[in-house]
């Protein structure tokens, strides 16, 4: 299991698109929506400046696109290719390879996030209260990223190679705009706006954007974004099995 988990993540610094798409992509984002913004620009219904607000939106866009843009299609293709049943044949148990996508995908994600706060400190002059802070935001934005790798890994296991991407776009899309990844949800009419408030990434960005405040994370976010845990590996262990058996 460590073998295939260093081989993955390897293969993951390697692949120059995927690491474009969660490193370079979400930097260039936050510089063109909060590029022309300033300090005292609040983001409406809120105590956050622009830059603030995009800085952890754009940071936890980078590692969903990681965790989920990167698993679901690698981990179909592998299915379809035969590579699985490989694995299948080896000592490796099935909770091996399924840690193994989620820790490729977690390293990938740390870049991505420490690379959009970079950008925003160093463009927009984003400075928090105090050094924690930074860390804490970095740690909340990373663990918070494990809940949409396994859906990622539930995606892979319920999807074919061909309808793998469009589903995975609309599920990473729909997340995205919804949750106030894009753009805040207070611009949202209410009943939409109720809507995203129960979505994962919804809660995600909550715990950046509470530690941004000086606050600790809202428990109902921590206890949203468990429950998604939860369902999105629960879902990828039966889909697992399921697979295990048809194969």
């Amino acid at each position: 299991m460590t073998t295939l988990i260093k081989l993955e993540i390897l293969r993951a610094l390697r692949n120059r698109k995927f690491m474009f798409f969660t490193v370079i992509y979400p930097s260039a984002l936050f510089l063109m929506i909060a590029g022309s913004s300033g300090k005292t620009d609040l983001v409406p219904g809120t105590r956050l400046s622009m830059p603030l607000y995009y800085m952890v939106a754009m940071a936890s866009f980078g590692a969903l696109t990681a965790v989920l843009m990167g698993n679901s299609e690698r981990i179909a293709k592998e299915r379809e290719g035969g590579w699985v049943r490989q694995l299948r044949l080896t000592s490796l148990p099935g909770r091996g390879y399924v840690m193994a996508k989620i820790a490729s995908a977690a390293v990938a994600t740390l870049p991505s996030i420490v690379v959009v706060f970079i950008v925003a400190a160093a463009a927009k002059g984003v400075r928090l209260g105090a050094a924690w802070e930074w860390i804490a935001l970095t740690g909340a934005i990373w663990a918070g990223s494990l809940v949409f790798a396994a859906l990622g890994v539930a995606i892979g296991y319920l999807a074919s190679g061909d309808a793998v991407r469009p589903l995975t776009m609309i599920i990473y899309f729909g997340l995205s705009i919804l949750g106030g990844l894009w753009m805040p949800t207070t611009t949202y009419p209410r009943w939409l706006q109720n809507v995203g408030d129960w979505l994962p990434t919804h809660a995600y960005a909550a715990l950046g954007q509470a530690i941004e405040l000086g606050n600790a994370p809202h428990l109902k976010d921590v206890a949203l974004l468990a429950a998604y845990l939860v369902l999105f590996a629960g879902a990828a262990a039966w889909l697992y099995r399921k697979d295990t058996r048809t194969a």
